[in-house]
């Protein structure tokens, strides 16, 4: 699986660095643009999947730029600034924009709001009714896991969790990004719901290895056999 394609359009190269960093460890693949002429070349040249984009740029600022990617791309747009009043946000939204982030952010909320455009913009495609993956095995349409053939019992939200972690396979997940888009942005519970969902999931699993905590970041499913 091609990583998702992330352009980065910022004036300021220590942001832009920034942003890639937090974008990479999560398993992204970056570009960067200090302007509107820079981020239409890229875009004419590479295939890009989201855009993050600055508004208080010099010559062009972002909603300029925003409105001509919107005359010839429909790729998803998240603002980054440093301007948090409603207005610029409507305005923002108006012009094409996916979403609005204010500086200053948390690595986790970036990710995670990037993946939740991302999923909100996608096309639709069918689902495989049997998904493999090493050892284990899941049934989408009958929303059943296997194991070596064995099935297991999983509650709703660990079965969510799993098939979250397995879609987003070798990805370094945080807490933040999991608790998001698997109990929802509006979940008023901590993050140690992550880190006990991930322990019964493991038990449950008997193969805790294909589940990997990642130090500072929160955790990655991957099958090295």
């Amino acid at each position: 699986m091609n990583p998702v394609r992330v352009l980065i359009v910022d004036d300021e190269e220590d942001m832009r660095d920034l942003v890639q960093i937090y974008l990479e460890n999560s398993g992204y693949s970056c570009f960067q643009a200090a302007s509107g002429m820079e981020a239409y070349a890229i875009l004419e040249q590479q295939q890009v999947d989201l855009v993050t984009l600055d508004i208080m740029m010099p010559e062009e600022d972002g909603f300029s730029v925003c409105e001509s990617i919107r005359s010839f791309s429909q790729v998803p747009i998240i603002f980054l600034s440093a301007k948090g009043e409603e207005w610029d946000k409507v305005k923002a939204l108006k012009l094409g924009g996916d979403d609005y982030i204010v500086k200053p952010f948390s690595p986790g909320e970036l990710v995670a709001r990037i993946g939740a455009v991302l999923r909100r913009t996608s096309p639709v495609v069918q689902e495989e009714k049997i998904y493999k993956f090493g050892k284990i095995a899941i049934d989408k349409k009958a929303r059943r896991v296997s194991v070596d053939g064995k099935m297991i019992s999983l509650t709703l939200k660990e079965y969510e969790l799993l098939n979250f972690l397995i879609e987003h396979h070798s990805q370094a997940l945080s807490r933040e990004q999991l608790l998001e888009n698997v109990w929802g942005i509006d979940y008023l519970g901590s993050l140690r719901t992550v880190d006990t969902h991930i322990k019964t999931l493991r038990m449950k699993l008997g193969i805790g290895d294909y589940i990997q905590t990642i130090w500072g970041i929160g955790y990655k499913f991957e099958v090295s056999d």
